[in-house]
C-alpha cells in the first residue's frame, strides 16, 4: 500500500468514527446495586406525605448560552411565542441531599475549584472553553468550597446524565466517591462525545465505575422506569431519556414537601410553563418532550411538588 493510499485510508476511518460519534465516556461501568424498582402508582400513594430528606440546592456558577439549544424553537409554542435564538443567562447547579440514615449526596456536581482558581488545571480546559464559551462562565460556589465547609463526607453522586456541565464539579468529589448516572447512559455514542470525552474522562480521574440505576418498565407507564432510590421511599429516581439516552429525574421527600429536581428535561423556565423541551443540546427531541410532558402531568397531579429545573430558577 503506498503512502497516500494509507493516508486515504486513515481519514475514511477517521471521517467514519467522527460520522458515527462515539461514547461519552471511556471510563468503565458497572450495575448499580443500590435502587429498588417499584412503579409510579407507588411513588404517587407517598409523594404528598412529608419526608426525611434535607436539601439544598447550591448556585455554583453563573453562565451565558445559545437559546437554541436550551428551547426548541421549531416548536410550534416557540414560534408562535416569536422567540428566536439569542443568549441566554443560566445557572450552574447542584443539590445536596442529606438523609438521616444514608448520608450526605450529591445531585450533580456543580463546577470545580479549578475554574475558578487556575483555568489551565481544571479538567475542562483549552480550546472546549472557547467552544463552550467559558469566557462568559462565573463561578461562585465550587464543589471543593462547599464540601470544605460539611460536617459530613460525602457518600456519593445522583447524575442526572454525563453532558459537561453536569459533571465538571466532580473532580473536586473524593477519589472514591460512588457515582450514580441513568441506565445506557455512559455507553450512549453522539457526533458531539468526539470533542467531550476527554473531558469528561478527566471528570471520572480516579472515580471508581459509574453505577447505573437499573431500571425496569414501569407498570402504570407513568414513567420509563421508577427506583426507590434507598428503600423506605424518601428519594426516587426517574428515568426521563429523551435529553440523553440515560436521563434521571429526582423526586425526594423533606419535611417541607416534595422536590422535583428535573435535570435537563427542561432547562429554563420558559420551556416548562410551556412545555417545549430543549432544542440542539438534546439527543432525541421527540423522547425528550415526551419525558417532559411525564413531569409536567405528575406535577399538575400533585401541585405541591416544587420544581427545579436544569439550569434556571
Amino acid at each position: 500500500m503506498t503512502r497516500t493510499s494509507s493516508l486515504s485510508a486513515a481519514t475514511l476511518v477517521v471521517c467514519s468514527a467522527l460520522a458515527a460519534g462515539c461514547a461519552v465516556t471511556t471510563h468503565p461501568s458497572e450495575p448499580s446495586t443500590l435502587g429498588t424498582s417499584r412503579g409510579s402508582r407507588e411513588l404517587e400513594a407517598v409523594i404528598e406525605q412529608p419526608g426525611p430528606v434535607e436539601l439544598e440546592t447550591v448556585r455554583s456558577a453563573d453562565w451565558v448560552v445559545a437559546r437554541a439549544g436550551l428551547i426548541d424553537l421549531d416548536a410550534p409554542k416557540a414560534k408562535a411565542a416569536g422567540l428566536h435564538d439569542g443568549d441566554e443567562p443560566i445557572q450552574i447547579f447542584f443539590h445536596a441531599l442529606r438523609h438521616p440514615q444514608h448520608g450526605l449526596f450529591v445531585v450533580d456536581s456543580g463546577t470545580e475549584r479549578a475554574l475558578r482558581d487556575d483555568r489551565e488545571q481544571a479538567a475542562v480546559r483549552g480550546f472546549a472553553t472557547r467552544f463552550l464559551n467559558f469566557e462568559a462562565l462565573k463561578v461562585h460556589e465550587p464543589l471543593g468550597d462547599w464540601l470544605a465547609r460539611q460536617h459530613t463526607p460525602l457518600a456519593g453522586v445522583f447524575l442526572t446524565h454525563l453532558h459537561v456541565d453536569h459533571v465538571m464539579g466532580l473532580p473536586d468529589a473524593p477519589a472514591g466517591t460512588p457515582i450514580y448516572v441513568g441506565k445506557g447512559e455512559a455507553a450512549a455514542s453522539s457526533f458531539m462525545n468526539v470533542f467531550a470525552q476527554s473531558i469528561t474522562d478527566r471528570t471520572l480521574l480516579g472515580k471508581p465505575a459509574l453505577r447505573e440505576w437499573q431500571f425496569v418498565a414501569d407498570s402504570a407507564g407513568a414513567f420509563d422506569g421508577v427506583l426507590d432510590v434507598f428503600g423506605d421511599g424518601s428519594v426516587w429516581a426517574l428515568w426521563t431519556p429523551g435529553h440523553t439516552p440515560g436521563s434521571t429525574s429526582y423526586l425526594v421527600r423533606t419535611p417541607k414537601g416534595p422536590v422535583l429536581l428535573a435535570g435537563d428535561t427542561c432547562h429554563t423556565r420558559w420551556g416548562w410553563d410551556h412545555t417545549v423541551a430543549p432544542g440542539d443540546f438534546t439527543a432525541d427531541r421527540v423522547q425528550n418532550q415526551s419525558s417532559l410532558e411525564r413531569l409536567t402531568q405528575l406535577v399538575s397531579r400533585h401541585p405541591s411538588i416544587d420544581v427545579r429545573l436544569g439550569h434556571q430558577h
